[in-house]
């Protein structure tokens, strides 16, 4: 039987209750806005003149009759019809008055009204039972059905929103995350033809982690497991399931547990699960707060799937190192898949994924592109292309140029540029450090190659020299790292050597050169003196990027054994630099007016004014005997 309108009843109130406003007069008696109000005195007036008729009287309200049409109330309005007021203290005089006029008196009692008066009396008690029927309808709690729902929906939150294949995401839609898309491959089988697996007694892992960095694609994959599969989907963030009211997100857990289970196979996604799955026992609440219920509910019904029930729970996170043990044992969350940040070949099919809807110009060098992003995430590739495409519309081209590019490259990297009142003297400061950076790193063997130079104010940097690796590195060697150092101590030492005196414009500078020196002594034991040992005062996020601190755990003595190794490195890094300069002198002074005169230089015009740096197979680090790193 089909449930009533959850509109309908409120629809009949609003009915009945305009009728009792407008129509709740007694039946034969004229409508109240045809009949205008006159005062009192007025009707009195009228009265002595002979203009009354008749005259009906309900407790201290009075209805009449004129014998014509005339101007009568405040508005002066020609009407036959009155009504009016009697004082409450009552008027001797009045009846007197009608009688002598020979105007016809007719008295209603308050009672004879007719049942419009009494529902009238009973309106507020009615407005009153409306809403109190409204709220429990808005609950759920009204028994017919009317209004039922709005409970449900308020404990299933957003997670039945299913979308199902229409505009499907494949594996094609996921560039660059090659080794995650074998790992979640099998799964897609096995939702397509879940008995092939079941009739061997073959159980696919119910629980997938995805795991990586922020825009790294994790959700995406989901999305493209979920369309390869073609089978439901269901998302929902884990801080969705905390609210304000204890149990509801254990509830919620439920009920989308089981419309997936209705709907098998398909895929649950909980995104951000850290926000609900940190370690237990750590609340304010004994244990029993909400967001640990909401755990325990997730636990119980992961260890509740039978081996017939075709449904993949998925979840990301960027804090695998927080989650509770209870969440990655076998039979929960026990195949864990990293996401990495795209090496260079991933990042040009990413970019060839973001720019197939893109029209670009026959310069746009995709492969350039990426050389160019080094530790840009699939999502921070997808903004870059957008922020494109935007500035060549704002621009009125047709098509993206790879000067769009590189324009929000910048940007991204450095941020917008700033407009400055910068003096001569500070001017000529910032051309100093700036190439002070660039002949170091355009000298040394080891560096990695330049690509620009600039002295425009852009985000909180006044200016910036940029590197680009040539290649993707995953280890650092001696040489490599020492070269580094000196680069970051150029801008410095420039100053110092040519003007004498040094500013806070290298602030930068030195604290991500002692960063770098200390993870050198304390981490990976590049220095004779310390020696390898693990000296370490934090520890570095792998997913974050940021540094966690952790107790000492090693001497008074160490510590000043690693602040003077960290000394020596960036003493040692100065020298090199000024080293660099002193040769180099009259490059550098070029440089420097080149730099006040253009304000940004490319990689060719530094070559042209720098002269030749190294060859080729000068700059590739030699080969590290075992045992004995950059000896």
């Amino acid at each position: 039987m089909n449930k009533m309108p959850k509109w309908l009843p409120i629809a009949i109130l609003g009915a009945v209750l305009a009728v009792l406003v407008f129509y709740g007069l007694r039946p034969g008696e004229p409508a109240r806005q045809a009949q205008p109000s006159i005062p009192y005195t007025e009707f009195k007036t009228l009265l002595a003149k002979g203009e009354v008729a008749e005259l009906t009287l309900k407790g201290d309200a009075a209805t009449g009759v004129l014998k014509r049409e005339l101007p009568i109330g405040p508005a002066q309005r020609t009407a036959q019809a009155f009504r009016t007021r009697v004082p409450a203290f009552g008027d001797r005089e009045l009846l007197p008055a009608l009688e002598k006029a020979d105007v016809v008196v007719s008295v209603v009692k308050s009672e004879e009204a007719g049942a419009g008066g009494y529902l009238l009396a009973f309106l507020p008690w009615i407005v009153i039972f409306g809403l109190y029927w409204w709220f429990l309808s808005r609950r759920g709690g009204m028994v017919g059905g009317f209004g039922a729902g709005g409970a449900d929906k308020f404990l299933e939150g957003s997670a039945r929103r299913i979308e199902k294949p229409g505009k499907r995401i494949t594996f094609k839609d996921v560039a660059g995350q090659d080794n995650a898309k074998r790992e979640v491959a099998e799964l897609v089988d096995y939702l397509r033809n879940p008995d092939k697996y079941t009739r061997l007694g073959a159980e696919v892992p119910h629980g997938v982690l995805l795991m990586g960095p922020p825009g790294t694609g994790k959700t995406l994959l989901a999305r493209a497991l979920a369309g390869e599969a073609e089978v439901p989907f269901f998302h929902i963030s884990a801080s969705e399931f905390i609210e304000m009211f204890v149990g509801v997100g254990a509830s919620r857990v439920r009920r989308m547990f089981d419309e997936a289970k209705k709907r098998a196979p398909s895929i649950i996604f909980i995104d951000e699960l850290d926000s609900v799955g940190r370690v237990r026992g750590t609340g304010l609440g004994g244990g029993h707060d909400e967001r640990e219920q909401t755990l325990n509910q997730i636990l119980a019904e992961m260890d509740g799937f039978a081996g017939h029930e075709a449904v993949i729970v998925l979840a990301a996170t960027n804090r695998p190192d927080v989650l509770d043990p209870a969440l990655l044992r076998p039979g929960r969350f026990d195949r864990h898949v990293t996401l990495d940040l795209p090496d260079r070949e991933a990042r040009i099919a990413i970019l060839k994924v973001h720019t197939r809807d893109v029209p670009v110009a026959e310069d746009v060098d995709l492969a350039g592109i990426a050389a160019g992003t080094p530790g840009f995430s699939g999502a921070d590739l997808k903004n870059l292309v957008n922020e494109a495409a935007m500035l060549a519309a704002r621009e009125g081209r047709a098509a993206v140029t790879v000067k769009d590019f590189e324009e929000m490259r910048d940007k991204l990297l450095m941020g917008s540029v700033r407009t400055l009142a910068i003096q001569p003297e500070e001017r000529h400061r910032l051309a100093v450090h700036e190439s002070g950076h660039t002949l170091v790193a355009h000298y040394l063997p080891h560096a990695d190659p330049l690509h620009k130079v600039t002295i425009i104010p852009r985000g909180r940097a006044l200016g910036a020299t940029q590197q680009l690796p040539e290649e993707d590195r995953h280890t650092l060697p001696i040489d490599y790292l020492k070269d580094r150092l000196a680069v970051m101590m150029g801008g410095r030492t420039a100053e110092k050597t040519l003007l004498r005196s040094v500013s806070s414009g290298a602030d930068d500078d030195i604290r991500q050169a002692t960063a770098m020196a200390r993870a050198m002594v304390g981490r990976w034991g590049m220095s004779e003196t310390v020696g390898p040992v693990d000296v370490r005062e934090s520890e570095q996020h792998p997913f974050l990027g940021r540094e966690i601190a952790q107790p000492r755990r090693f001497s008074e003595a160490t510590a000043e054994a690693v602040d003077q190794a960290v000394r020596e490195l960036l003493q040692e890094a100065e020298d090199r630099a000024a080293a660099a300069i002193r040769e180099h002198r009259q490059e550098l002074d070029a440089l420097i007016a080149a730099l006040e005169k253009e304000e940004s230089l490319g990689r060719d015009r530094i070559d042209e004014i720098l002269g030749p740096n190294r060859t080729t197979e000068n700059r590739k680090p030699p080969p590290i005997a075992a045992g004995a790193p950059g000896e």
